[in-house]
């Protein structure tokens, strides 16, 4: 019996300790400014063929694509014609908060994050009204159809609760039939719909993950303490759902079909460095998209200054780390 107890308080030692420890860091190997967005404030990246798109949530009638053959990257408006907003079965309440917010600080829509499927068909989430927005390769945008059982869902799962902690972020298949939306916060979530023939629906249920509670910030963060576990963005490759976790200043690999953790990456050691350091007591990150030579990463400084004075949006390029995005912990 003692053996056991032993052998069973050992396991459950070597269990914490392996929970314990910190992820891998990624390195970063180069760092862009952008000009020319109007709204500023970059909230998501797309990568459409050889293309990166991206958006500011304080523009609701443009898009950008990213001109990258210098340093600092130019970002060139794309004019859309947006339709009226459908009913997605957000409370009046919520809506009403934005829509006020909106004279302040522009943006009705609130544009979070942007995904293009292999057709290069653009889909951008309004964290506003909780709505997808398609952008098509030719002709008008649209909105999706979504079941508004999506909405309930997440509401009845503790999400969707609080105003601007609605859908931070989207990921969609090559094909273009499966799409999964990242619920910001208080609770953060992933929700999974399918392309049926006219509506986009649940399969079964929507929530893959619904989850609150406090993390700490990394050691790297000036007087660390426990903030709200969010996600700010979501990145589809390779069949793996890798998962934007600003207040952690991680990326996480997570099964597309359950949501379940299987390996992070931190990214704290390389932008808290002193010079690249913001004021605000939180992550910043909000775009991100992972591909086969690593990952590139976003951030939404609110034209706030970092450490060294620049004001302008970044985009970073990180290595993929040692072993690949599929390595194994």
């Amino acid at each position: 019996m003692r053996v056991g107890v032993a052998l069973a308080c050992a396991l459950l030692l070597t269990s914490v300790s392996a929970l314990a420890e910190p992820a891998p860091e990624l390195r970063v190997l180069s760092e862009h400014p952008v000009d020319g967005m109007r709204g500023g404030n970059l909230s998501g990246l797309a990568l459409c063929g050889n293309e990166l798109w991206t958006v500011s949530d304080r523009d609701d009638d443009q898009i950008y694509r990213l001109d990258t053959r210098q340093n600092t990257w130019q970002a060139e408006t794309v004019h859309i014609d947006v339709p009226d907003v459908p009913d997605t079965g957000l409370p009046w309440g919520l809506r009403s908060r934005n829509w006020a917010a909106s004279f302040v600080r522009g943006g009705d829509l609130d544009f979070e994050g942007i995904t293009c499927d292999g057709a290069g068909n653009r889909y951008i989430v309004s964290e506003g009204h909780a709505a997808v927005l398609q952008v098509p390769v030719t002709g008008q945008a649209n909105w999706l159809k979504i079941s508004p059982m999506m909405v309930r869902e997440a509401r009845a799962s503790g999400m969707l609760l609080q105003f601007n902690a609605i859908f931070e972020g989207l990921a969609i298949n090559p094909a273009g039939d499966q799409m999964w939306l990242a619920a910001e916060r208080q609770s953060r979530g992933l929700l999974l719909i399918k392309r049926k023939q006219t509506v986009w629906d649940c399969d079964g249920g929507c929530v893959l993950l619904s989850e609150g509670g406090m993390e700490m910030q990394p050691p790297q963060f000036p007087h660390a303490k426990p903030v709200n576990k969010d996600f700010s963005d979501l990145s589809l490759y390779n069949g793996k759902l890798f998962t934007l976790e600003r207040n952690a200043y991680e990326i996480c690999r997570r099964d597309p079909q359950t949501a379940k953790v299987e390996r992070c990456w931190s990214y704290a050691a390389e932008l808290l460095q002193p010079s690249r350091r913001y004021s605000q007591n939180y992550g910043l990150e909000e775009a991100l998209i992972i591909d086969a030579d690593g990952a590139w990463i976003g951030v939404d400084n609110n034209f706030g200054p970092r450490a060294d004075g620049e004001v302008r949006p970044i985009v970073w390029r990180f290595a993929a780390p040692e072993g690949g995005w599929s390595a194994k912990p």
